[in-house]
């Protein structure tokens, strides 16, 4: 089973990780990409590249056609999968090994006994592995599965069978939402899986999500490499990973291991794999499934055992045996993933599209190469640059900050540390948000349960309200805003030592500075009656150094346009300047319903001359595999209808215009 040249069958970090470690080992690489992704860096990094196809997913990247075509062109023999597209797909495994390509993963029967989830969970169950409670049935039709709902009771799981990642999965409280959630859930994973079979499972209240890392090779050995807390979730969505889990017990970790290694020989697997489980609040397990691929997660073991797992993959798949029995893995200190999301945390989530304006994560890096025995202190895995354009077409994930620690207290220093070191700036993300919550009570005294960030957010629970920047960081933004068009490189001056108002915005807060420059190169800066001197130390490349009160600091300044966005000690800040002619556009109007992000319009409910009440749904917009619903600000009638299911749209694009209530004089007269 030699091979020399793989191709990676992905895009973004995964396709990144691979390149770097297959390289590593003397491997030729194959990326391929679709039209979004042409200037990616993972094209860029790879020896040779090829497109396959149009940016939708379905037209690129899920098209295995174009796939094996592309590993025919450049003669490669071997293909890594990543995860997520087609990486848990049967038929592309054997498709794979029909055209005698290496396929770096486990074989297609493994796949497909291990891919759908109800038919792993019948496995398991024959097994003796403890599941929780479901519904598992070939009858799909709305009538079963909410009769088989009213039996199990509620709290209760929709689940895709195919694919992952909290794609296709709800949560529902009562019969009155799951029907919406049957279709919700059906519909994207039939766009993110090609497969819209469904399952039922009863929810495990306050429940940890603990999973094992297992490899196995095809000389009949098999390994558990520790397990991955991965509890701290959004909507099913894991946002914080660690391992080990700060609640598993060595006997725990022990028993945990022994059924997943005992799932993957069932099943005659080969390669990396995980079987996740749900852990009830007495540390009782349930399996839940098993991703038959290497795990987004994957670095936090590799930093805890100090093996390289895509090294392992390539070595198994070669027909190598594993570089390591169970004896031999141990351990050492602790590590967190925080998942970096262009989507913003204090606006419901929403992704966000647009162009990076910064990044530069080696800012964050101080220690550390893949390989056994290394030490690592922060690493970033990542699959944008700077300048790169983020569309609506693919995941929200665009980067993986991960750190090694003594301890756990250690780690998690180290991760805020990195988070306020890695700014991304140009379009909002969470990384405030996940440093405000690895510094979260219930987390640091490991309490979170899969379901409390959303509890949170239901709550308006201040960890998801906007930061509200400080005096001192409106005062450097009229430094940065002020000093604009006076900049003359080694120096900050105006074009005039006359004094100026800077009137500035962020958010919905707007205030005025005072800026009155000297002929020394400082300047005085007065906000709300105080003043205080400033000078700028340099300013190039979007790294600003300043001193106030003769201490020295640093922050990142960088423009799009007029508008500037500001990187200041961990808080990430847009600030604009307030015009003196507004647009009455930008007011919020009842009357005209804008698409929040761009986007596939996927439903449309309504049509012209129809009646809505306030909060009533009309379209559905789905953009990063999300669903996302534009829904009416107050009662009104539908003037008309903009969008069709199936058209893409821009962020802000009118969909829908409604003729408000409150609009007609009929509606504000009294009746007779």
């Amino acid at each position: 089973m030699t091979f020399s040249k793989i191709l990676i069958a992905n895009r973004g970090e995964i396709a990144c990780r691979v390149i770097h470690t297959a390289r590593k080992l003397g491997y030729r690489t194959v990326a391929v990409f679709s039209d979004a992704d042409r200037d990616a860096p993972h094209v860029m990094q790879a020896d040779e590249a090829v497109h396959i196809g149009a940016s939708p997913a379905a037209e690129s990247y899920l098209r295995i056609d174009a796939i094996l075509e592309a590993a025919r062109k450049t003669g490669a023999d071997a293909v890594h999968p990543g995860y997520g597209f087609l990486s848990e797909n049967a038929g592309f495994a054997q498709a794979c090994a029909d055209a005698g390509l290496v396929f770096i993963g486990p074989p297609a029967s493994a796949i497909e006994a291990m891919g759908d989830k109800a038919l792993a969970k019948r496995r398991m169950l024959d097994a003796g592995v403890p599941c929780a409670p479901g519904y598992l049935g070939g009858d799909q039709s709305d009538a079963m599965l909410a009769a088989e709902a009213e039996k199990l009771g509620y709290p209760l799981l929709v689940k895709a069978v195919a694919g992952g990642g909290g794609r296709g999965m709800r949560l529902v409280r009562s019969t009155t939402e799951l029907q919406s959630a049957i279709e919700g859930a059906r519909r994207e994973a039939t766009s993110a899986f090609g497969d819209g079979t469904l399952m039922l499972e009863r929810l495990i209240a306050n429940g940890r999500h603990i999973e094992i890392q297992v490899f196995a090779d095809a000389h009949g050995n098999a390994v558990y490499l520790g397990e991955r807390d991965c509890t701290a979730q959004r909507r099913r969505q894991k946002v914080i990973e660690e391992a080990p889990s700060p609640v598993v017990t060595p006997a725990m970790r022990e028993a945990m291991g022994r059924d997943a290694v005992a799932a993957a020989l069932a099943v005659g697997y080969q390669g990396a794999g995980t079987v996740e489980f749900i852990v009830d609040d007495k540390l009782n397990h349930y399996f839940l499934e098993m991703n038959t691929r290497l795990q987004v997660e994957h670095p936090v073991t590799e930093m805890v055992t100090g093996y390289d797992l895509v090294e392992w993959q390539l070595r198994v798949a070669a027909g190598e045996p594993l570089p390591a029995q169970q004896a031999d893995i141990k351990l050492t200190g602790h590590a967190i993933e925080a998942r970096l999301y262009v989507e913003d945390p204090y606006a419901g989530f929403a992704p966000q599209t647009g162009t990076v304006l910064w990044w530069q994560p080696a800012d964050a890096l101080n220690a550390g190469v893949h390989g056994h025995g290394d030490v690592y202190a922060v690493r970033v895995d990542d699959g944008i640059a700077q300048g790169s354009v983020i569309s609506p077409y693919y995941d929200p994930m665009v980067a993986k900050i991960i750190v090694h620690g003594r301890d756990r207290d250690d780690a998690i220093r180290r991760l805020r540390a990195a988070l306020a070191n890695t700014p991304l700036l140009g379009l909002r993300n969470n990384g405030r948000f996940l440093s405000d919550l690895v510094d979260h009570p219930a987390f640091r005294k490991a309490e979170m349960t899969t379901t409390l960030v959303d509890q949170w957010q239901e709550q308006g629970d201040a960890l998801l309200q906007a930061p509200v920047p400080g005096d001192a960081v409106w005062r450097v933004a009229a430094m940065a805003m002020g000093g604009m068009e006076g900049w003359r490189g080694d120096n900050w001056r105006a074009d005039s030592v006359a004094a100026f108002d800077v009137r500035l915005q962020c958010g919905d807060q707007v205030r005025n500075i005072r800026v009155r420059p000297d002929r020394h190169g400082g300047v005085a800066l007065t906000l709300d009656g105080v003043t205080e001197d400033a000078k700028v130390l340099g300013f190039a490349d979007g790294k600003l150094r300043y001193a106030v009160d003769g201490v020295t600091r640093n922050a990142i300044a960088v423009f799009a346009g007029t508008t500037l966005h500001l990187a200041l000690d961990g808080h990430s800040f847009v600030f604009a300047e307030v015009s003196p002619f507004p647009d009455a556009d930008a007011r919020k109007d009842a009357s005209k319903a804008r698409s929040p992000v761009a986007g596939k319009v996927t439903q449309v409910l309504v049509a012209a001359g129809a009646s809505v009440q306030g909060g009533q749904q009309l379209v559905c917009v789905e953009a990063m595999k999300m669903e996302m619903w534009l829904c009416a600000e107050a009662a009104g009638i539908v003037q008309a209808v903009h969008a069709k299911a199936g058209d893409q749209v821009e962020s802000g694009a009118l969909l829908v215009e409604l003729e408000t209530l409150r609009d007609r004089p009929s509606a504000l007269s009294s009746t007779d």
